[in-house]
């Protein structure tokens, strides 16, 4: 990135990754004329997301009133024209395409333009306009050629971020180390109502509306969301890859069977269940820069794909939920349940196993980087070598499904497998085997876990957890809410584990907790 563009951007004074919107008269087009649009329709942001060589898709979203109850944001329910251009320069002069969209009330006036055309591996800056109003701008880029292997990739990952728990400050400090590229892994947000989920010390802020369940509830709360300026400065500095977890939907939800069974709650039956899910994943698509591909067909909606970023990396994004059997043992962690053995079990569904399996086989990428929701290695808290206790919602309640994952990247002779998660609200850095009940077994891969933005609150500050004793493939915890950033080359994956000491008040400083390095071909973690 130019010295130009990172000053700009820096500069705008609208948060870190946001440039103020930049007058033009090329861009003041009639068929974006809605004079009747008297405030600015722009209050929940922009983003990109989905590089490929010659685009990416770059979004938005009209709301007068976020917090409308209907989920409408305020909008007149009349189709609204909303303009649009890329550039190669910040400031918007060097315009390479533009267009016109209708914003509908059908997709609560959300646009999603997938871009063509373009130049690979480029930095480009996009913003929208209707009426008098215009966004402000963001950056992106488009991913390699597919023969081509960059110097270096800065990829940043983060994942729950629970509003009421704390100000997403994180976001704000993720934009100011300006990555190339986001992956988001779930849990973008939370479905509870105000008062349900509540920290030590009370919430700093709460949630607009009942617990999510229909369409107009998720559409409102994904609202109350994209309102927050730090997370909008995020949204606005790079593109992002997202994949849900659970509380996009339901905390813990397997396939078709919902958190609560019992006749008295919310979602009690399949059906009531498979109209939650619809509600969810409408709003979902509609408030996330994705592509057509992804457009949700009724309670079913595919967000498993590879992203390729030239020949240094394959980023296969996996959905651990949709096609999950449900958890053993009434969920949570339990001890000896040996049903979660059983070769039968699958977290990811046979479909999008094979797919990821033949991802493997057909890679020749340096790294091939799985970006997913829950915890991947055997974490087990009990030392006695005749009980194990394990979560039933994480790999472990499906580990021969993990163990297929594993030994299929073995089997393909994958160069760097490196496993990316969230979920746990915890930092932690983990070897990778096949069989973890081998002290012997070789280590095959590694696996990141980012701690929460906010979930939980502000965290103890601890950097040691007793299971890690008898669980010698665990070699890093940490109990911060932060990020990580990584920076990826042919020769090293390199990742700084990036942490706040608070989250229950704004502005927290951010820093670097621990740092390690993979280096290419060598298998395991390595302390930088």
């Amino acid at each position: 990135m130019d010295n130009i563009s990172r000053r700009a951007i820096l500069s705008a004074g609208l948060g870190a990754g946001l440039v103020a919107a930049v007058p033009g008269a090329a861009f003041a087009t009639s068929m974006a004329d809605n004079s009747s649009i008297r405030s600015n329709p722009f209050l929940l942001g922009i983003a990109s997301g989905e590089p490929w060589p010659d685009g990416f898709v770059i979004w938005t979203r009209l709301a007068l009133d976020p917090l409308a109850e209907d989920g409408l944001g305020g909008m007149p329910s009349r189709k609204v024209a909303v303009a649009w251009e890329v550039a190669e320069d910040a400031t918007m002069r060097k315009v390479v395409a533009r267009g016109v969209e209708q914003a509908s009330i059908q997709t609560a006036h959300s646009v999603h333009v997938e871009l063509r055309g373009l130049r690979p591996g480029r930095e480009y800056y996009y913003r929208f306009r209707t009426g008098r109003h215009i966004s402000p701008v963001g950056r992106t880029l488009t991913s390699p050629a597919r023969h081509e292997t960059p110097s270096s990739l800065a990829m940043a990952f983060a994942s729950c971020s629970q509003y009421e728990h704390g100000y997403f400050t994180a976001y704000s400090r993720l934009a100011q180390d300006h990555p190339d590229l986001v992956l988001h892994l779930g849990d973008y947000m939370y479905e509870y109502k105000k008062g349900s989920y509540v920290i030590g010390g009370g919430n700093p802020r709460d949630h607009q509306g009942p617990e999510t369940s229909t369409l107009q509830g998720y559409r409102q709360r994904h609202a109350q969301y994209k309102s927050d300026a730090d997370l909008q400065a995020a949204h606005a500095i790079a593109p992002w890859l997202v994949v849900w977890d659970d509380h996009e939907v339901d905390n813990n939800w397997a396939d078709e069977v919902p958190e609560n069974k019992d006749a008295n709650q919310l979602n009690d039956t399949t059906e009531r269940f498979r109209q939650r899910r619809t509600a969810a994943f409408q709003a979902y698509y509609e408030n996330m820069p994705l592509r057509p591909s992804s457009v949700p067909a009724g309670f079913d909606m595919k967000i498993y794909r590879t992203i390729k970023w030239g020949q240094l990396a394959n980023f296969h994004m996996m959905d651990t939920r949709q096609y999950r059997d449900d958890q053993l043992a009434g969920d949570g962690w339990k001890k000896n349940v040996t049903e979660r053995l059983a070769e039968d079990r699958t977290i990811t569904g046979e479909t999008q196993e094979k797919w990821l399996l033949d991802g493997f086989k057909n890679s020749t990428q340096r790294w091939d980087i799985l970006g997913q929701q829950v915890f991947f290695a055997e974490r087990d808290r009990d030392k006695a070598l005749d009980i194990d206790d394990v979560s039933m919602d994480g790999w472990d309640g499906y580990a021969a499904s993990r163990r297929r994952i594993t030994q299929g990247w073995v089997d393909a002779n994958v160069r760097n497998a490196v496993v990316l998660t969230g979920d746990v609200h915890r930092n932690w850095a983990n070897d990778l085997k096949v069989d973890y009940k081998d002290p012997a077994s070789a280590v095959v891969g590694s696996e990141l876990v980012c701690t929460s933005i906010t979930s939980t609150g502000d965290g103890t500050g601890a950097t040691t957890d007793s299971t890690m004793a008898w669980n010698p493939h665990l070699k890093f915890y940490n109990d911060n809410r932060g990020y990580v950033n990584t920076t990826i080359t042919k020769d090293a994956l390199t990742a700084d584990f990036r942490t706040l000491d608070y989250v229950t008040t704004p502005g927290a400083p951010v820093s670097t907790k621990a740092s390690f390095v993979i280096p290419d071909g060598i298998r395991g973690l390595q302390a930088k």
